[in-house]
């Protein structure tokens, strides 16, 4: 069933455990996210960033992922991931998504607020869901590398002050993640994710989810992690199957398809588990 994200995230903030965002470029993730969220009784949401658009456009997304949440067994956020402008959030709106993320994280603090509340009144008008980001999570590599992450770690009292005055839904948080493949393990800082929980009590994301060890995902959603993003697993993981496939032979795309999918459903199947969402539907 499509649902908004607050349908998923408030249970699992008041029940402890976590969620994954699964981005979805094509059908065969798509059916990768939902057959194992319904398999596994879980709910989850699904949907695609900003920065994906070029491989696949947000109508042909929508035109596959917004039925597919809508007959689903279990409940399905379709979110639209790092909106960078307001316009390409407005277009998600009009698709369909029932969440949308608005990142104004490298603006300044002022013009962050004052961008969100704005977005915020828009989509709760319309019955959709927002997620903001205060501090800024960068890359582990390419442009968006920053050389001091923890510059620009989220502020707990700060980000009290940020929920209170936009009304956002839920607050991706800069702790010590980052976007991408990780050269080194990450060292979360697991006491100001705990005390932002504590300041805006609404439910937390982490971004930068895959490859993180699965010690590091359970204490992050111990401390008020809710929502968890999770791209490039899965995208190795659909390389991987379609890799295997060519290794034994397999003679047409269409025949590749099952290992893309039953690679990716492994991956998927392990971080739902993982993040305790499983019989949560």
């Amino acid at each position: 069933m499509l649902v908004t994200m607050n349908d998923i995230l408030l249970p699992a903030r008041k029940g402890g455990y976590g969620v994954g965002f699964f981005n979805a470029v094509n059908v065969e993730m798509a059916r990768a996210v939902i057959e194992t969220a319904e398999e596994l009784h879980a709910p989850v949401m699904i949907g695609t960033a900003e920065i994906l658009l070029p491989f696949m456009s947000l109508e042909r997304v929508a035109e596959y992922l917004i039925p597919m949440a809508q007959k689903a067994s279990v409940p399905v956020a379709v979110h639209y991931d790092h909106g960078l402008t307001f316009d390409g959030c407005i277009h998600a709106l009009k698709a369909g998504f029932t969440s949308v993320m608005y990142d104004c994280s490298t603006c300044d603090y002022e013009e962050n607020k004052a961008r969100l509340a704005e977005m915020v009144k828009i989509c709760h008008a319309m019955g959709v869901t927002v997620e903001g980001e205060l501090g800024h999570v960068g890359d582990n590599e390419g442009a968006g590398k920053l050389t001091n992450p923890c510059d620009f770690y989220t502020n707990p009292e700060m980000a009290a002050d940020f929920v209170s005055a936009t009304g956002v839904d839920a607050l991706a948080v800069a702790v010590g993640n980052a976007h991408g493949d990780y050269k080194f393990p990450p060292k979360l800082d697991f006491e100001r994710i705990l005390a932002i929980s504590d300041e805006t009590k609404i439910p937390l994301v982490l971004h930068g989810g895959s490859g993180l060890a699965d010690d590091d995902f359970k204490m992050a959603v111990k401390k008020g992690i809710c929502k968890i993003n999770i791209f490039t697993d899965l995208e190795k993981a659909g390389r991987a199957g379609a890799q295997k496939a060519l290794d034994e032979g397999v003679p047409s795309l269409t025949k590749m398809i099952p290992y893309e999918i039953d690679a990716m459903k492994k991956v998927v199947e392990e971080k739902i588990r993982l993040f305790g969402s499983d019989g949560k539907a």
